[in-house]
């Protein structure tokens, strides 16, 4: 039987385990020009037990920014400073993967340069806020991508993810989850485009596919992951029926030969199993459990064949060395109270309330 601590190979590369740490956003980039700083290199080196990491979302453009205090991948300077994550990533003997993550309509001009406006597949704003330096301000309407700008964004997918190469970083994983650029040409209420990149179910897969295959080419197929989550409505996304498209959207991937899909499991679990069954490559499962976290009986979600690796959230921000807690059948810190004691960004070591 397999087990999550038996090793795997991803995209050719091997790994310790079949744990993932899942993407996470910190908003922890204070370093000049959005880049990483040393604090994130020990946050995610504490963490290099775990199979794969795969980072906090990191734009690919400015107007990919969505957040205040997220990271890019478009400049030269933080190329320079996550090659400082990567390699104490690698020192301890860990894999990384850097998620690159569009955020399209979520976001707000006040965090955006040079007067740029949030974008998206169609002219249609996000209903809720979004934190600011400034406060929660309301999502605004988002510019419509041209077919030029489309195809640009494209561009700045796979020039980030040979920025991630140089940077060091074992693969790219592309967000296309969450509400987030790739999920809102996927979603029906975000998409109202009638041109080649909506409409019909292959219009609206269109754009995940391009970005998938462009990256896939700068760097790569085996380098290359890609998350979803059908169904989720996170970031005012709605999908009431999203079998056809995610179904059509994995037969257009299949032959790619990519490193893994990483599905965001939501709570029609019933389209889980047709997912992976459809998919022929590495299949990682962050399973659904809300409100709860992701707790050790997500393991035998591998024993029975449910996924090939299991991503965990919250539990990593609290368990640096889940990997050893989840072998040896805990004790396990609360997530909640690493959270609020800042252990998601500085470690468990600096908080007696937590146990080592």
């Amino acid at each position: 039987m397999t087990t999550a601590f038996d090793p795997i190979a991803v995209g050719g590369k091997p790994l310790a385990n079949r744990l993932v740490m899942a993407p996470m956003t910190r908003s922890r980039a204070y370093g000049p020009g959005a880049g990483p700083t040393e604090l994130m290199a020990t946050y995610y080196a504490q963490r290099a037990a775990a199979g794969l990491i795969v980072t906090e979302g990191i734009q690919p453009s400015p107007v990919g920014q969505g957040y205040p205090d997220t990271p890019g991948l478009h400049t030269p300077g933080q190329v320079r400073a996550w090659r400082t994550v990567t390699d104490a990533v690698h020192r301890e003997g860990g894999a990384i993967f850097a998620q690159l993550m569009h955020t399209g309509r979520i976001g707000h001009p006040s965090l955006l340069p040079d007067g740029l406006l949030p974008v998206g597949p169609s002219a249609v704003a996000a209903e809720g806020r979004v934190f600011t330096h400034e406060g929660p301000k309301e999502f605004v309407t988002p510019k419509e991508l041209s077919e030029a700008e489309i195809r640009q964004t494209v561009a700045d997918f796979a020039d980030a993810a040979r920025n991630a190469v140089e940077a060091g970083f074992d693969g790219v994983e592309l967000h296309g989850a969450n509400g987030y650029l790739i999920h809102q040409f996927l979603a029906p209420n975000t998409n109202h485009r009638t041109d080649a990149w909506g409409g019909t179910t292959e219009g609206r897969i269109r754009f995940a596919v391009e970005v998938v295959t462009a990256v896939a080419e700068a760097i790569g197929s085996d380098r290359v992951g890609l998350r979803l989550s059908p169904g989720n409505q996170f970031n005012d996304i709605v999908e009431d029926t999203p079998d056809e498209v995610y179904l059509a959207l994995l037969d257009r991937l299949a032959g790619l030969d990519l490193a893994y899909l990483h599905l965001m499991e939501g709570p029609n679990r019933d389209l889980t199993p047709r997912l992976r069954k459809s998919w022929p490559g590495t299949f990682v499962l962050n399973p659904f459990t809300y409100p709860d976290a992701t707790g050790p009986d997500a393991l035998g979600l591998i024993e029975d064949g449910s996924a090939d690796m299991v991503a965990y959230g919250a539990l990593f921000l609290a368990n640096p060395d889940l990997p050893r807690r989840l072998a040896s059948g805990g004790p396990f810190n609360d997530p909640d109270k690493a959270t609020f004691y800042g252990g998601d960004h500085r470690g468990y070591t600096d908080y007696p309330t937590l146990t080592a």
